[in-house]
């Protein structure tokens, strides 16, 4: 008879039995949280036409998520080791289910943003329980590659999360895309408590509940004027949140650096295995969330893919990340973190780079060979980057680490969105205004023309709305193809740069970590738990 686990880990006389049935569990919760911002994107369309929704109320559609995402990861992390690692997987499991359920009922802009609020808090609840159950239930030889599985499927969820949505979407609604996370959130809840034996720092102390205030206010605000400020300019909106950001950051450490008991201790972010590590996750994850924003957009709005065909044209990433996650647990035993890191970060640099040759007239091969390199090297460059991470905090601060690590991949997730997608943008509209100024109006009144070409020159998803309507008109259809043709190769060209701009980012970012992290394993201050982990970061 299944019955709940209730003995933790540090009771049991050894390794737990059932640990890599465990890690499942903890894979697959991670699954949806990161599943929910991929899978929004091919179900964006739908979404667009049935809600009229402008491209603003798009953008905070997809941020509504971001925002509390990265902003209560660290403080929830905390929370549950706290009180208990596994009761806050519950918790989270909890809220991003009925998150999931407020979306698929959603027939408003306003309510399908809230929903997404809600999935965005539950998501970061489970992130940072996800890791810290991890270290805390494998032992030391076997952690590395627990994290690499843990790794791979970030990679795995990236490409996993169009396929889904766009197989739900070739017979049901967007709202199905929403519905879906609830059974998965169910069978997980249910797995966690007969597998994930429960967890806490040994620790005592009362949270530091002003530094978790701090945390939430510099990064939400942080993450808010990077949204606001790359797509809608920065007005006194954004600008303002990027000073209460840069204000609330000088608190933060001020506070934490005085307080007996820190939220964070922000002394182990200047060591320089912690440091290197989280601006190599940072800086891939912006790469990859870059990239999949606008590859997506390039198969269903110029190559005419269906939102299903767009996930299974994605699957090569997802394919790479493993096959990147197996090498990386291979060579970073002998070739040591920094080697790793920097060599995954080399060739998804390189993967990036490739797709500034992309034009007018590119087919899906000329994104296989980029697609499958950025894989390769978010699998070989994560695992080992976020051991080091984990492997610098002791036992009591587990979810502090996790939260850090987690937030570092939000983060880098919303600048490569929010970047790239303005470098994009920008380029595209530069592009095609020339042709959007000689198309003729046809039978269209002159306020019809002007709305037109407005929805064309926002985006390339906005040509192909009005290039369809065209094509309706036997009077305008003429103009429908070369409209299409016009935006593809604008967009092109546009991939071009935003790729440029990501591949440099993350080619400058690799000779900065190369140089930020150790080449030998450091050693740590007496007492600390990661002497016992020395070792599997390195």
């Amino acid at each position: 008879m299944t019955t709940v686990m209730n003995t933790p880990v540090s009771r049991m006389d050894g390794p737990y039995p059932r640990r890599w049935a465990a890690l499942g569990v903890l894979c697959l919760s991670l699954l949806i949280v990161v599943m929910a911002n991929t899978a929004l994107i091919v179900a964006a369309p739908d979404m667009t036409r049935d809600l009229a929704l402008s491209s603003s109320d798009l953008q905070w559609v997809i941020d509504g998520y971001t925002v509390p995402y990265a902003a209560l990861m660290l403080l929830f992390g905390v929370i549950g080791d706290k009180y208990s690692r596994r009761g806050a997987l519950l918790t989270g499991l909890l809220v991003f289910g009925a998150g999931a359920v407020v979306g698929s009922l959603a027939d408003t802009t306003t309510a399908v943003v809230v929903a997404r609020m809600i999935m965005g808090v539950g998501a970061a609840i489970i992130m940072p329980a996800t890791l810290s159950l991890l270290v805390a239930t494998f032992p030391r030889a076997e952690r590395a590659r627990a994290i690499a599985a843990w790794a791979a499927t970030s990679g795995l969820a990236i490409a996993l999360g169009p396929l889904l949505a766009g197989w739900l979407l070739e017979s049901h609604s967007w709202s199905a895309t929403f519905l879906i996370n609830v059974p998965i959130a169910a069978v997980a809840s249910v797995a966690a408590l007969v597998l994930v034996p429960p967890s806490k720092a040994d620790a005592g102390g009362p949270i530091d509940w002003l530094g978790g205030l701090l945390s939430v206010v510099t990064t939400g605000s942080l993450v808010y004027a990077i949204i606001d400020g790359f797509h809608f300019g920065w007005g006194a909106g954004a600008v303002g949140a990027a000073v209460t950001a840069a204000v609330g950051l000088g608190l933060f450490v001020a506070w934490e650096l005085r307080h007996p008991q820190p939220l964070l201790d922000v002394r182990r972010l200047g060591r320089r295995e912690v440091g290197g590590s989280a601006l190599a996750v940072l800086l891939l994850f912006l790469a990859a969330f870059g990239s999949i924003y606008y590859v997506s957009q390039e198969f269903q709005f110029v190559l005419g893919l269906s939102p299903l065909a767009t996930g299974v044209h994605l699957l090569p990433l997802a394919a790479a990340v493993s096959v990147g996650s197996v090498l990386s647990g291979r060579v970073h035993p002998r070739l040591g973190t920094r080697v790793t890191v920097v060599a995954g970060m080399v060739i998804a640099a390189a993967g990036v780079l490739l797709m500034t040759t992309v034009d007018g007239g590119s087919e899906y091969l000329d994104f296989l060979a980029p697609l499958v390199l950025l894989g390769i090297g978010i699998g070989l460059s994560v695992s080992p980057a976020t051991d080091a991470v984990m492997g610098n905090f002791p036992e009591s601060d587990l979810g502090a680490a996790g939260g850090l690590n987690d937030t570092a991949i939000e983060l880098g997730g919303s600048l490569g969105i929010a970047i790239l997608g303005s470098v994009l943008a920008s380029a595209y509209k530069d592009d095609i205004a020339g042709f959007l100024g000689t198309l003729p109006a046809g039978q269209l009144s002159g306020e019809q023309a002007a709305q037109a070409v407005a929805v064309a020159g926002d985006s390339v998803g906005g040509a192909s709305v009005v290039a369809w309507e065209l094509s309706a008109d036997p009077l305008l259809a003429s103009q429908s193809q070369a409209l299409l043709d016009a935006a593809g190769t604008a967009f092109g060209n546009a991939i071009s740069q935003a790729s440029l701009a990501g591949g440099l980012a993350l080619g400058i970012g690799a000779v900065i970590v190369a140089l930020v992290l150790p080449g030998r394993p450091v050693t740590p201050e007496s007492g600390d738990r990661s002497s016992e982990l020395a070792g599997v970061g390195q």
